[in-house]
């Protein structure tokens, strides 16, 4: 997205770090060249207000459910593994045997299953 106006910081920038933005993982500097931007360019500014109140909605409606411990240990080490570059599990990248995981739709029965059945 642009506004098609010249712009120290350039929309699509912004936009690419408006999360990070919203979640306070920027350092200060960066903060303010997106706040200047946000005083410059209307449209940015709108995309700020709507994701900021999708945020507050989603914080509202979720906002007592924690997730286990475990999975947020296993999240975090993800995140960290992928900011470091590093392979993933089913990650094609690098490793040509790796393959995606996929599961058998829920209304389809095995066919062991069917033949084990018992006959009436």
């Amino acid at each position: 997205m642009s506004c098609g106006n010249h712009h120290d910081t350039a929309c699509s920038e912004v936009l690419d770090h408006l999360y990070e933005y919203l979640d306070n993982e920027m350092g200060e500097g960066d903060c303010a060249k997106l706040r200047v931007h946000f005083d410059e360019c209307s449209p940015c500014l709108e995309k700020y207000g709507l994701e900021q109140a999708i945020k507050a909605l989603v914080k509202r409606s979720c906002g007592c459910d924690t997730a286990p411990s475990d999975l947020r240990g296993k999240v975090l080490a993800r995140i960290e593994r992928i900011r470091a570059g590093l392979p993933v599990e089913g990650d094609l990248v690098g490793d040509p045997a790796a393959a995606p995981v996929t599961s058998a739709p829920l209304t389809a029965a095995p066919a062991t299953a069917q033949a084990a059945a018992p006959q009436d």
